[in-house]
């Protein structure tokens, strides 16, 4: 027997505007100039990998290319989130910024694996680098991330889609530098390794931070439990307030970055259906898990069973 007229009023309290402050018009016209820097940047390493032959700044160019495309797919999946649930979708499209952040590090291992067999195949035969020119495609590089990095820097962590975004050109501007370290060290020694040992080092710089969004991404996908949530915790402290006899059926997931949510079904006394102390015990219920853990579950659903309840699927609710 399930409370859903306190349960309703319950989650009014919270509210349901499911709106990311990530998606406001500021933040998209963040991603919208940090874009345009990316795709100026982009053109002129395509000229410089031409000129040169470096496969450093080859590998630079592919990671822009993905850079672009990931914001890209921010853009778009800030513009999807910024559209109000209804009631076909009811958490509206708080989903696509995990889905493009997905996109995001699947390319990006995709790419570091390619570089990473081709710098090492020049380990053994290094092409003619032009080290003179490189240097100054790897400093045009550089200028362009810093730029679009101090666009992006105030609403880095805004959500999972805005941090990946800050990532990767965190990551772009590391490879423009280790294209600059190759070019001096080419033009000084004539050791045209450095160009593929570069590579390598974009590629080091590359992976952890896939394998990071993949991690991240996937445990939402999978609807795994929140970091920093002990559901055991969650049960120990929902069983020590007054009149809950069991909890079961106890879940808990994320529908995006920031967006904990959780459910459980409360076997409660059975004059608790008779006095109307199912309002109070709803809240004290609601407060306990938005302010007793590290972290705060502000949308969650709550059902009230009386002693001896089966549910559809067969489980009785504890006998008195």
């Amino acid at each position: 027997m399930s409370d859903h007229r306190h349960g309703n009023s319950g989650h009014a309290a919270h509210g349901h505007d499911h709106s990311v402050d990530a998606s406001t018009p500021t933040h998209r016209r963040r991603l919208a100039i940090a874009l345009g820097i990316t795709t100026s940047v982009l053109a002129a390493q395509l000229v410089g990998t031409i000129v040169t032959g470096s496969l450093a700044l080859l590998v630079d160019l592919f990671h822009m290319a993905v850079d672009a495309s990931g914001l890209v797919l921010a853009l778009v999946a800030a513009t999807l989130m910024a559209r109000p649930a209804t009631d076909r979708r009811t958490w509206g499209f708080r989903r696509a910024e995990v889905i493009a952040a997905a996109l995001q590090a699947g390319i990006l291992a995709a790419v570091a694996i390619f570089a990473t067999i081709e710098a090492i195949q020049r380990l053994v035969a290094p092409p003619e680098i032009d080290g003179s020119l490189l240097v100054w495609f790897g400093v045009f590089g550089l200028a362009g991330n810093i730029a679009a990095l101090a666009v992006l820097a105030s609403a880095r962590t805004a959500n999972l889609n805005l941090r990946a975004a800050f990532l990767e050109v965190t990551a772009d501007a590391l490879g423009s530098v280790a294209v600059i370290v190759a070019a001096i060290v080419i033009g000084l020694t004539g050791w045209t390794r450095a160009d593929a040992v570069a590579s390598l080092v974009v590629c080091a710089l590359i992976v952890p931070r896939a394998v990071v969004l993949l991690k991240e991404t996937g445990s939402i996908l999978l609807e795994s439990t929140p970091p920093g949530l002990d559901l055991d915790q969650v049960r120990s402290h929902l069983l020590a307030l007054d009149h809950v006899r069991e909890v079961h059926d106890l879940h808990a997931s994320r529908i995006a970055s920031g967006l904990p949510v959780l459910s459980a079904h409360l076997v409660v006394d059975p004059e608790c259906f008779h006095d109307g102390h199912t309002a109070e015990l709803l809240s004290k219920v609601q407060v306990c898990v938005a302010e007793h853990f590290p972290v705060s579950v502000e949308h969650s659903t709550i059902q009230f069973e009386p002693v001896g309840h089966v549910d559809p699927d067969g489980i009785c609710a504890t006998q008195p």
